[in-house]
């Protein structure tokens, strides 16, 4: 039987992660957070429909800066301009999804941890991978795991949004040279064992559009919860 306070929070994943287990990395006051530009591009509003809470963001950002938000219901107030939004999608983790603590995926080099070392070759994969937003900080967010080979980092997945309960898997990308040998379902495994070491349920986020990575995600064994877009605004400028 669904659990009625894990179910908000997914709804509401940036504002939950931003008031629990992220809030020392929190910018922000009231009905509205956002993390550092460094760390991740996302805010977060306690309620859209209330207007407080959009002053708070403003607040928060400062004038004219880009923000973020999940699932975006109506357009922003007056001041504010929507400068693009993307349909997206957000699964779950069910029973049928194997985790495993190094992948479990014969052939595959092992897994490592990354840390603040890593973090160059890091952005260099996400430069040619585009896996979504991914800053010089991000790691801050949570455990970030690398696949490396004759010390190039091939593969990366981690941990981002934490939401007591829930943990989203992100920044899944592999160098295009390296796809088609498991590197991802191996290092999605690991992270979501990780995970459910804390007892927490694995989620992720995709664009609606990618298709390919939807169809992985449900063959490996999770399940489309709900539609979730995202949207970035600018806060008014004066």
């Amino acid at each position: 039987m669904p659990d009625p306070l894990l179910e908000s929070r997914l709804d509401n994943p940036v504002w939950t992660a931003l008031t629990g287990v992220h809030a020392h990395l929190a910018l922000g006051a009231g009905a509205a957070r956002r993390y550092p530009g460094d760390v991740s591009p996302f805010g977060g509003l306690a309620d859209q429909a209330d207007p407080a809470a959009w002053a708070d963001l403003a607040a928060a950002a400062g004038p004219g800066a880009t923000v973020v938000v999940p699932a975006l219901a109506t357009a922003p107030p007056a001041g504010f301009e929507l400068l693009w939004a993307l349909p997206g999608v957000q699964l779950v983790a069910t029973d049928a999804f194997a985790s495993h603590p190094d992948g479990g995926v014969p052939g595959v080099p092992g897994v490592l941890e990354l840390g603040e070392d890593d973090v160059d070759d890091a952005l260099d994969l996400v430069e040619r991978t585009r896996p979504g937003p991914f800053g010089r900080r991000t790691r801050l967010l949570g455990r970030y795991l690398g696949i490396r080979e004759d010390g190039r980092l091939l593969a990366m997945a981690g941990e981002r949004l934490r939401l007591g309960g829930a943990t989203e898997i992100s920044a899944v990308c592999t160098d295009p040279a390296a796809r088609g040998r498991g590197l991802a379902t191996t290092l999605l495994r690991a992270v979501a064992h990780g995970i459910r070491e804390r007892g927490e349920l694995p989620f992720l986020h995709a664009a609606a559009h990618n298709t390919g990575a939807i169809g992985l995600y449900e063959h490996l064994g999770f399940r489309l919860r709900r539609t979730l877009d995202f949207a970035a605004v600018q806060t008014p400028r004066a």
